[in-house]
Formats: structure tokens, C-alpha cells, sequence
């Protein structure tokens, strides 16, 4: 993977940040964290160099200055709200969210469950914690929010919350996925400390939109395609041209709560200058760590791209609008992208009209484009991942990684055994074998060691990828999309 990100300035430049803000503001600042404290996929992919637990380690950084606030919705509590990348409730990813947390030496000192009016999930949630030993503060929603401000910022309103005992000079307040209530839990604590003669702050840690990259640049408007669901446009901040003229980047919907939330600040501080803008708010040092900008571009064209064909593939499924294929596929021209631009798009469909199977393929680091088709024995994303380790590993193509005898009875026992249809080897099974050959087969040996070459390579497929092989591919950092077509006319399949 070309560099186009310097990770370590980065991490640098954003600790001190958040330790000069944390400064102004009686050394009590309560930040929100936006997007994903781990895995930060998305970031990795535009801004090639980023390492997805970049976040973590500012934390670790701040370690000895910081605590951590979980905040999670009654609401998505209630309705099994689901996190799309690990297939998990919003609420198991808490759990493994502070277990993770806890493993970097992190403190994570209480979970906020908001919006609560008498949800049973909710509230089974919540004693379930407090069983396992944990501090629980139940958060309901804030009366006269958001239009009566003397009532929000009043004992009825904010102060009908109960304050959150905290001990470290930056409180992170987080949450598994947006419309949470960090704002509000952190609004609420300002009141509470102000109320305690506490001059309290509050900023936004966020890596996207970058404010000082240009509105077309595409590693912002990759955010808008990241963000089509939600309807997120990037915009000029009217607030800070005005206040400094200067331009800055941000997005419609802190633009649009910004004069409330100003007011709501004022209330609070008695500090009509809190802020001056959206901006303002937010620490966001993502921008000085670009080292390359061509190579940055590119990589966020291409997910562009991505965005594109996934936004396809869910509208076929039935897990979302057309209208988000439809906004992206503006915004694409806009930017006089053309799904072709990525290359692996073009190199798979050429090959599939010559021979009319399924398949995948992958553009390796150096350029070499791999294919594997749909088999008896494997799915196309099993065959393909095993092509390409043979060309990075320069094994012949005729050697046989995985003996036929081996990869029958295991097909045997899925279609017998497990009632699987069509008893191929997924990709997940195939790294199995392969690695069960690899303990007699050092050439096999050989090929396993690949594995990590494939980090960051670009891939498509035909058909839609099952979703077992679509989890092993995001595993191994392969950014694979595929065309919005099934492999099969069944209704049902798996």
C-alpha cells in the first residue's frame, strides 16, 4: 500500500490538541468522540497510512488524563439495533467495546443509557451491568429540547439528569454508533459543573469532514458517500467566514443545531464566545498529517467507487433506499469519477464475458490482476484469495495447495451433515485446510505466509459475495465490492 498519511504525527499533533484545549477550560473538558474509536475502517482506506486504532492511541497517549463514558440509546437498545460491520447488537458491542478498552489499559468509568422512558431492553440492560459491577446512569429525555432553552438549561431540564462523578481532567464520552446522545450526556454534565463552579468544556473529536481540506476534495466528499443514509452534505461554515473569514469545512447538521447549541452554551457558561463556530468545536488535526495528496486522492476516489456498488448491492438486498446509489452516484459526477477508474473493476468483467462464470478478482500491490471462479469444490472468494497466494508465493499453478481427498469429504459433510445445499468450500473453510496442509506441506507453509500482502488490495466480484466470505475478506483488509447480482435465481439462499 502506497503512504499518503503520517500516522505519527498525526497521533502527536491530535494529543497535544486535546491537551490545549483541556487547558482553556479549568482542566475539565468533556469530549465527544465521533465515528469509531477501533476499527476505523473507513479512515484507513481514504487516508492510506492511517491505522485504524489511531484513535485508541491518543487515548493511550492521554492515558493518564483521561476516563471513558459509554453512551448508548434506550431506543436502539429496544429494537436490537444492529452494527452492520460486526453483525452484533449495539449493545453486546459496548461490552466488547470496554472489554477492548479495558485490555489497552483504559479507564472506562460508567455507561450512560439515554433517552430512557421505561424501555424493558433498556432496562434489563441496565441491571445487567450494574450485576457485572458496573456504574450505571440512566439518562431521560431532556424536557423543552430543543426550541425552550431556559427550561433545557434549568433543574428540570439538564438538571433532571443525574451528574456523573468523574475524576480525570478529559472525559471521552463515546457511544457504538451515532444518535446516541453524547452531546446531550455532555451538555448535561456542563450544566452539573457549572452549577458545582466548575468552568467545564466541551469539544468534538472527529476525523471527517476534514475542515481544511476544500469542500470537492475527495477525501471529503468520500465522507458524503460514507454518510449518503444519513443524508450528510458537507458545507461551508457560514459561522466561521463570518467570525474569521476564513473558510473551513463542515457538515449540514452541526451547521444547522449550531445556533442552538451556541444558545444552550451561553446558558450554561454565561460565555456568549464560547464558540463562534461548528469548527471551533472540534479538534481535528487529520488534515497537517497528509504527506501526499495525490496518493490520498486517489485511495478516496476509489472508495467513492466502493460506496457506490455497496449502496447497489444493499438497495438489491433490500437493506436500504435507491435514493443512496442515487446520491453517490451525483456526487461521483461531480467529481467525473467513473466506476471503471478502479481497475479491477473493468480487468473482472472483461474476463467474465469471455467465459460467463462467476467469479472474483483481486489487483495485487504490484498491479497483477488474480481471478478464481466459481467451483465445485470452493466459492469463487476461496479460489481467488488461493490463486493469489500462489502468485505472490511463485508456487506453479498446477500444484495442488489442498488435496482433492481433503477437500471432498469436506464438502460431503456440509451438503450431508449440515444441510448446505451446495457444499463448497467458503473462503473461511479453504484457510482452514490450507492451514491444517501447511503443518505437512511446508510449500503450503509458504503460500499461508502471503496472507498479509493482501492487506489494502483491491477486489470485485461478479456476484454478490456471500456474506461468510465477505467477513473473511474485511478481515484480511481486502476492499471487495461486487456487482449487484445474485449468483442464482433462488429466492432463498444463504
Amino acid at each position: 500500500m502506497k503512504i499518503g498519511f503520517d500516522n505519527n504525527l498525526y497521533i502527536n499533533l491530535q494529543t497535544e490538541a486535546i491537551k490545549k484545549r483541556a487547558s482553556k477550560f479549568s482542566n475539565k473538558l468533556y469530549l465527544e468522540v465521533g465515528g469509531k474509536l477501533f476499527d476505523d475502517l473507513h479512515a484507513s482506506r481514504v487516508l492510506p497510512g492511517f491505522e485504524p486504532d489511531s484513535k485508541i492511541k491518543v487515548l493511550r497517549a492521554l492515558k493518564d488524563k483521561c476516563e471513558i463514558v459509554f453512551v448508548i440509546n434506550s431506543n436502539d437498545i429496544e429494537k436490537h439495533k444492529i452494527r452492520a460491520d460486526y453483525g452484533i447488537t449495539y449493545d453486546v458491542d459496548v461490552l466488547r467495546q470496554i472489554d477492548n478498552l479495558r485490555k489497552e489499559g483504559l479507564y472506562v468509568s460508567s455507561i450512560v443509557i439515554t433517552l430512557y422512558t421505561g424501555q424493558p431492553g433498556a432496562k434489563s440492560f441496565a441491571e445487567k451491568l450494574k450485576r457485572k459491577g458496573e456504574k450505571v446512569y440512566i439518562h431521560t429525555p431532556t424536557k423543552g429540547y430543543p426550541n425552550d432553552i431556559q427550561t433545557v438549561v434549568s433543574d428540570d431540564g439538564y438538571g433532571a439528569n443525574p451528574y456523573i462523578e468523574t475524576t480525570k481532567p478529559v472525559v471521552i464520552v463515546t457511544a457504538p454508533g451515532p444518535g446516541s446522545g453524547k452531546l446531550a450526556t455532555c451538555l448535561s454534565q456542563l450544566y452539573h459543573e457549572h452549577k458545582r463552579g466548575v468552568v467545564a468544556g466541551y469539544a468534538k473529536f472527529e476525523t471527517f469532514p476534514i475542515w481544511n481540506l476544500s469542500l470537492t476534495h475527495p477525501v471529503n466528499v468520500a465522507y458524503e458517500a460514507a454518510t449518503a443514509d444519513l443524508k450528510d452534505i458537507n458545507m461551508i461554515d457560514s459561522f466561521h467566514l463570518k467570525a474569521y473569514n476564513k473558510v473551513a469545512v463542515n457538515y449540514n447538521r452541526d451547521l444547522e443545531c449550531f445556533p442552538v447549541l451556541q444558545n444552550i452554551l451561553t446558558s450554561i457558561t454565561g460565555n456568549s464566545k464560547f464558540y463562534m463556530s461548528p469548527t471551533d468545536m472540534g479538534i481535528n488535526m487529520a488534515g497537517f498529517a497528509i504527506t501526499d495528496d495525490e496518493i490520498v486522492s486517489k485511495y478516496a476516489c476509489n472508495e467513492i467507487i466502493r460506496r457506490y456498488q455497496k449502496a447497489l448491492v444493499d438497495y438489491k438486498n433490500g437493506n436500504a433506499s435507491i435514493d443512496v446509489a442515487t446520491r453517490i452516484e451525483m456526487l461521483m459526477s461531480q467529481m467525473g469519477i467513473k466506476v471503471q477508474d478502479r481497475a479491477v473493476v473493468g480487468a473482472v468483467m472483461d474476463k467474465y464475458q469471455s467465459s460467463k462464470v462467476h467469479m472474483l478478482g483481486i489487483e495485487l500491490d504490484d498491479g497483477t490482476f488474480v481471478f478464481g471462479k466459481n467451483k465445485e469444490l470452493m466459492t469463487s472468494g476461496a479460489s481467488c484469495v488461493l490463486n493469489a497466494l500462489k502468485t505472490l508465493a511463485q508456487i506453479d499453478d498446477k500444484i495442488d495447495l489442498i488435496p482433492e481427498n481433503i477437500l471432498r469429504p469436506v464438502c460431503k459433510l456440509k451438503e450431508d451433515f449440515l444441510g448446505v445445499e451446495k457444499g463448497q468450500l467458503g473462503l473461511k473453510d479453504m484457510l482452514t485446510a490450507l492451514a491444517i496442509s501447511s503443518s505437512v506441506n511446508p510449500v503450503a507453509e509458504c503460500a499461508l505466509q502471503q496472507l498479509p500482502k493482501l492487506k489494502a488490495c483491491e477486489a470485485h466480484a461478479t456476484c454478490i459475495i456471500s456474506s461468510a466470505d465477505e467477513q473473511i475478506l474485511k478481515k484480511l483488509g481486502v476492499y471487495a465490492t461486487s456487482e449487484a447480482k445474485y449468483s442464482t435465481k433462488n429466492l432463498y439462499t444463504i
